[in-house]
Order: C-alpha cells, then sequence, then structure tokens
C-alpha cells in the first residue's frame, strides 16, 4: 500500500522558504495563463534597486532596465552547458560574489541547487525566474523578473562572455535582492559567497603555512572532496586594491581556483593550478600562462588534456611555485567538515551532527563586548554544547589561532599571520566545529561588520545547570576560543575536546554593539550538542527582609496619627508624600509608582495600606536607593540594562537576557537608561511575579521555568 511521502521541513533545499512571500510556480502559472510577462514590484526596476547614486550626467549613459530579448535577439538562459567563462565582471564591486559563483560551476550537484534546472528564455517563458541561497540555516528561495540594467546598450553589471547568455546576471540580480540591492554587493569576503551558495563552511588558510607542494597537494584533494576555493592577493592598503602587478594579477582581487594538474616537462613534473579571474580579461603573464614558452616542451596529448586554451577568457594555470610566491590567501569552503581534512578518505557526512541556534546581541542587555570588559562580558548570549562520545585516536592538530592569551586583540591585516609548527601527540578526544556568522550586515552600498570572535569554557559538575555569573569568567580561561576579534561576516574554528559540558560565549569586541548572529556546532560520530540560551532559573530570594528601623517606625507613626483616614489605613498619595520624606530629593516617587506599590500588597481590594504594611514597604524603598546607588557604577542616577542584571540579582532575582531587555524596555519609558521609580516599579512587578509563580500549581507550568513565566506576563 503507498503511503504518503512527509513533506520535507521548511528552510530545507526541498522546501525553501519563500523570500517576501512569493512562490514562483504561483507567480508563473498566473503569468503563462494572463500573457502578462512578471514584473517583480518587491524590486522594481529603478534606482533604488540600483542602491548607488547615479554619478555620470551623460543622458547617453544613463541606466536603462531592459529584458533580455530587447537587449539580444538570440536570447538565453544558458547556452549549451554551464562553465566559469559564463561569469564577467561588470561595473560593480562584487568580484568576491562572482568568484564563488565562479567555483560553482565546477560542481554540478551543488551549482543546481542554486540554479534550478528547467529554466529557459524560450519553453515556458513569462519573465520570471527563480534561485536559491543558504541563509543562516535556511534555503531561501528568490524570485525575481527578468529586467537588468543597462548601459549604452550592455549589461551594466554581470555578464557572460557569449553576450547573448543571462543566467550569470540572474543569479547576481536574485542575490542583490536578497542583500537589498545592487550596492550591497560592494566588497565583500569571497566565504560570504561560498557558503550562500553550498551551505557549506568557509574558511582561510594562508598560502605561507604550507609548501608549495603540500600547498598544492590540499587544494587538488579539497576540489576532488567537492570544496569551493578561491585565492586573492593582499593589498597593503587601500590604494594598492585593484592594482596590476607586473605578472598580470590584481591585488585585493578574488580569483577562483578552479582545476589542478600535473604535467611532464621534460624529465621535470610541474604542479599546476588553474584559476580564473571574474574581470574576464587580465590574465597572469607569467611562466606557464596561455601563451607563454614553458607549453612549448609539453606534449600535445598533454596539453588536450588540460584543455589549454589561449584565448583572453580571464582563466590560465600557474605552477604551485608561483602561485605560492605571489598569493597570499586561500579561501575554502567545505560541504561537510569531512572536506577540512586534509585526508583522502573522509569520514561519512552521516558521522557529523549539526546543531543551530539564531541569537542577537542588544545593546546595554547582551552585548557585554569582549574578556577586556570585565564588568559585562558574562552577560554576553551563552550557549550550551555536550560533547559525550570520543573519536577515534588521531594527531591532535589545532586548526584555529594560537592559545595565547591575545584574543581580545583586533586582527587588522590577517596576512601577516605566518604558519608555525607545532607539536602534534595522540589523544582522543572529541571533534568539534564551531561557526559564528555575523547577519545583515550589508547596508545599502557599505558594510558594517562588528568584530566578533567566540570562546567555549568548560564546566565543572558542580555547576552545571546553574547561571554563570561574572565570577566565573574572572576565575576561568576558555578551554578554546576562535582567534583575535574580525571584522568579517564569520568566524570558525575546529577544535579536538575532552568529553564532558561547555559553554560558547559569543561576543563582539566593543560592549553595546547591537547586533544578530547565528551559531552552529558539529561534532562527530554520537556526541549531543544541546545548544540553546542558557536560562537562569533561581527563585527569588528575599534578601531584603530586614527589619524595619526605630527611626522609620517613628515617622510612620507620626505620619499615620496626622493623615491617616478612620479605618487608619494610608492611601497612595499619603505613602507617596511619606517616603519622599526618607528619599533623596533627585529620586523622589511619582505618584504612579506608589500606586503600583500599593497594588502589590495585599489590600484586600481596598488599595490602602496599613501601619505595618507601611513600615515595610518604607523599609524596602529605603533599601532599594541604597542597591541603586551601589550598582549605578557611573553614578549618573540612572541605571543600564547590564546594572540592572547586578542589581537585581543582589535582590536574589536571576533573570535572563530576554527578561531583563522586557524590563528594560516596559519601565525605562523607551530611554536606554531606566531611572530609580523605573528600578522601584520593576522590582515591585518582579516581586509579585515571582510570588506568583510560586503558586503556581500546574507542573508544566513550572517545568518552563520562572523565565518563561516572566516573559509571559511582562509582554501584557
Amino acid at each position: 500500500m503507498a503511503t504518503d511521502t512527509p513533506a520535507a521541513p521548511p528552510g530545507s533545499i526541498e522546501n525553501p522558504i519563500k523570500f517576501r512571500d512569493q512562490d514562483f510556480n504561483a507567480l508563473l502559472e498566473k503569468c503563462l495563463k494572463t500573457g502578462v510577462l512578471f514584473s517583480d514590484p518587491t524590486f522594481p526596476p529603478d534606482q533604488k534597486s540600483i542602491g548607488m547614486p547615479e554619478l555620470d550626467p551623460d543622458p547617453k549613459k544613463a541606466i536603462k532596465w531592459m529584458r533580455p530579448k530587447d537587449i539580444t535577439k538570440n536570447a538565453l538562459f544558458v547556452e549549451g552547458t554551464i562553465g566559469t567563462t559564463d561569469i564577467c565582471q561588470g561595473q560593480l564591486g562584487d568580484c568576491w560574489l562572482l568568484a564563488s559563483l565562479s567555483c560553482l560551476t565546477m560542481h554540478p550537484t551543488l551549482f543546481v541547487k542554486v540554479v534550478p534546472s528547467g529554466q529557459s528564455m524560450s519553453d515556458n517563458y513569462a519573465g520570471i525566474f527563480h534561485f536559491t541561497f543558504w541563509q543562516y540555516g535556511e534555503w531561501v528561495e528568490v524570485v525575481v523578473d527578468d529586467w537588468l540594467p543597462v548601459r549604452e546598450g550592455r549589461l551594466l553589471f554581470s555578464y557572460s562572455h557569449t553576450r547573448n547568455e543571462f543566467w550569470s546576471a540572474l543569479v547576481e540580480k536574485a542575490y542583490a535582492k536578497l542583500i537589498g540591492s545592487y550596492g550591497s554587493l560592494k566588497g565583500g569576503n569571497i566565504s560570504e559567497g561560498m557558503e550562500d551558495f553550498t551551505g557549506g563552511i568557509a574558511h582561510t588558510l594562508l598560502v605561507s603555512s604550507r609548501t608549495p607542494r603540500v600547498l598544492w597537494r590540499a587544494l587538488a584533494g579539497a576540489l576532488s572532496r567537492g570544496s569551493l576555493l578561491s585565492c586573492f592577493i593582499q593589498a597593503t592598503s587601500s590604494r594598492d586594491i585593484g592594482k596590476v602587478s607586473a605578472e598580470g594579477l590584481v591585488k585585493g582581487h578574488a580569483y577562483a581556483i578552479t582545476d589542478t594538474d600535473k604535467v611532464t616537462r621534460g624529465s621535470d613534473e610541474v604542479f599546476l593550478l588553474r584559476l580564473r579571474n571574474p574581470w574576464g580579461f587580465i590574465e597572469y603573464c607569467g611562466p606557464w600562462s596561455d601563451k607563454c614558452k614553458e607549453w612549448d616542451d609539453v606534449d600535445k596529448a598533454e596539453k588536450e588534456r588540460i584543455e589549454l586554451k589561449t584565448t583572453e577568457d580571464g582563466e590560465f594555470w600557474i605552477s604551485a611555485e608561483d602561485f605560492s610566491n605571489l598569493f597570499n590567501v586561500v579561501e575554502l569552503c567545505s560541504v561537510s567538515p569531512d572536506t577540512l581534512d586534509d585526508e583522502n578518505t573522509p569520514v561519512p557526512e552521516s558521522a557529523w551532527t549539526i546543531s543551530e541556534h539564531k541569537g542577537s546581541w542588544v545593546q546595554g542587555c547582551s552585548a557585554g563586548g569582549s574578556r577586556k570588559n570585565n564588568q559585562t562580558f558574562w552577560k554576553n548570549p551563552q550557549f550550551k554544547l555536550v560533547l559525550r562520545e570520543q573519536d577515534q585516536t588521531e594527531e591532535d592538530e589545532d586548526d584555529g589561532e594560537g592559545d595565547e592569551d591575545e584574543d581580545d586583540e583586533l586582527e587588522v591585516n590577517p596576512s601577516e599571520k605566518k604558519g608555525d609548527d607545532k607539536p602534534k601527540h595522540k589523544a582522543k578526544h572529541c571533534t568539534v566545529l564551531v561557526e559564528l556568522l555575523q547577519k545583515n550586515r550589508r547596508q545599502k552600498d557599505k558594510i558594517n561588520f562588528l568584530y566578533i570572535a567566540f570562546h567555549i569554557y568548560r564546566i565543572p559538575s558542580e555547576l552545571q545547570g546553574v547561571c554563570l555569573d561574572r565570577n566565573f569568567f574572572m576565575k576561568n580561561r576558555p578551554v578554546g576560543r576562535s582567534g583575535k576579534y574580525k571584522a568579517q561576516r564569520g568566524v570558525w574554528r575546529r577544535m579536538r575536546l575532552d568529553p564532558g559540558n561547555y559553554i560558547i560565549v559569543a561576543s563582539t569586541f566593543r560592549a553595546n554593539q547591537p547586533g544578530e548572529f547565528f551559531v552552529r556546532t558539529f561534532s562527530k560520530i554520537g556526541n549531543t550538542l544541546g545548544t540553546h540560551d542558557i536560562n537562569c532559573t533561581s527563585a527569588y530570594v528575599p534578601v531584603m527582609a530586614t527589619p524595619v528601623s526605630q527611626v522609620d517606625q517613628v515617622r510612620v507613626q507620626e505620619t499615620f496619627d496626622e493623615v491617616a483616614a478612620s479605618d487608619d489605613k494610608l492611601n497612595a498619595k499619603e505613602l507617596m508624600d511619606l517616603i519622599n520624606t526618607v528619599l533623596a530629593k533627585d529620586y523622589n516617587l511619582p505618584l504612579e509608582t506608589c500606586r503600583e506599590l500599593v497594588f502589590g500588597e495585599d489590600t484586600n481590594g481596598s488599595s490602602r495600606l496599613s501601619r505595618e504594611q507601611a513600615e515595610t514597604l518604607l523599609s524596602r524603598v529605603s533599601n532599594l536607593q541604597s542597591i541603586f546607588l551601589k550598582f549605578d557604577e557611573d553614578s549618573s542616577g540612572t541605571m543600564s540594562p547590564f546594572e540592572l542584571s547586578t542589581a537585581l540579582e543582589a535582590l536574589g532575582m536571576q533573570c535572563d537576557s530576554k527578561v531583563v531587555q522586557l524590563l528594560c524596555e516596559r519601565f525605562a519609558s523607551g530611554e536606554p537608561q531606566m531611572p530609580f521609580h523605573g528600578f522601584v516599579s520593576c522590582f515591585t512587578r518582579l516581586r509579585k511575579l515571582f510570588a506568583l509563580f510560586e503558586l503556581e500549581t500546574n507542573q508544566e507550568v513550572k517545568d518552563r521555568g520562572i523565565n518563561a513565566w516572566l516573559v509571559r506576563f511582562l509582554v501584557l
């Protein structure tokens, strides 16, 4: 009997998220039915989609938007087969993206994920196309029309050498729509494009870290295992970017590494790499370039085997020796963590477990900065990592930065780092890879990457399940880290750790820098990755239950004798007058706060306080003022979210970052800092909610914890 196939989960490559809720099949069917070509209202053919100012006033050079069939009569989506020469860079600084796309064309199974097959400019043509990109744990389908920006009759941005082929220009447009505009694509790291085309893990390899032949073998092995490879020459200054060297290589420019091979020249075996310049022109002119004399001594059959071309198409061969002398950095993107290894026999991909989590740094709340900010570092988002099962014994080779205590420094020029020979030893550990990506940092035509890093701490058994406070991070050093803080989209590191419980702390270099991020962890074999926010769930401990002073007792008695009503009770206005006699003038409470204080007491519905209740409240508010002054570290008369969190902890209340954020939004009245009366209101509300939680009898509610309870009621 036939069974229904379960639907693929949303965000998978089989069921991608519909970007801006646009369904390609439904839109295509509608266009074919009505006979009207698709025009995308969400990414219109105008200057806003270009995302850059129009600088040339010459009307002859004005940008026009045209469909492919209006640009050339024999327009095709793809002509023949997909190839690296289908991609040429136009008047946009997105070589990083196009180099990544060139790499992708070498892997057909990966390519069809991004560029679904069956698209045409003849059969079922309706002016609509779709492409799929990986975005922070999810595959996203982006729909575009085929209006393309044109200047003087030629495509303004990406184009194909054949001129009548348009798939690469449409991929570029779809990615521009996803990011925000064409201008948002200006400048970038090749790893961004590689990851978004594959969902893989991108990392940097310094050319100087290996000898030429060892490097060649590593790159050849990576290509054979499906990795995407790119490279560039580090520019020493902004003025050097785009300069062409004597060898015909462009500094600060991304090149795709499309193949490796060996040829025999006389008695010598020469190791070669094939590179491509996304510009489609300006090629390397040194030894082993297209028309150099070295090829004269190579057998014709050899040249045919490696498909040597002498056309100016941006693609060329270079020897491993010359590559090592001329290039600084190789960017690799591995679809599976296994392909990060140099060995030729990787472990099956199924041996890895992946866990993903989205988070955010909230200004003044969970954006605690680097470890140099020891007052706030512990407030950064934390994620639990549990490693149980060891791998097979391997050579324990470190893949990240050194473990010297320099993690809070900024990395300015990564090319200056030299590889060092670290001792290796046999050990049984748990292999884990951690990657931290910052999200949505491309704005218009500017990149605004924060300096980011992560630290990993081992949690001793006695502290498991306990909220880790500032004291823990002051006394303990991380057992792993991503290295120096870097202003790039992602940082990663593969480590081998002992079995146990760990936390990952994600942070920016400077405190109070808001941003969103994505963390993913890969672990070999059967290790459990319980990655989630650390929620502190301790109950309220009434540390403020101090005896009422004799002075306060006298003050209350005198107030009641003078103004109390016949029932011998005070209302909110009378309570305000009483409390403000003991508070400094700058900390006087408004009537609304005093109403909240009264509401927080058990008055049997009368909204009036007895003498005993008034004494307790007077003492409590006086103590709150002492706490406020103690934790208002900058003596501003207000309290930041960081200060609020530590003040509440001193009052016996531990709340997670989300609760603290809600408290600030509610009781700071939209201001970044909370005044004293807001602090009093905040504490009063929390005290009531903690008390109600203690009375709750529903076990399911209790199991979810105090923070879930607080969030539920603070949003009301």
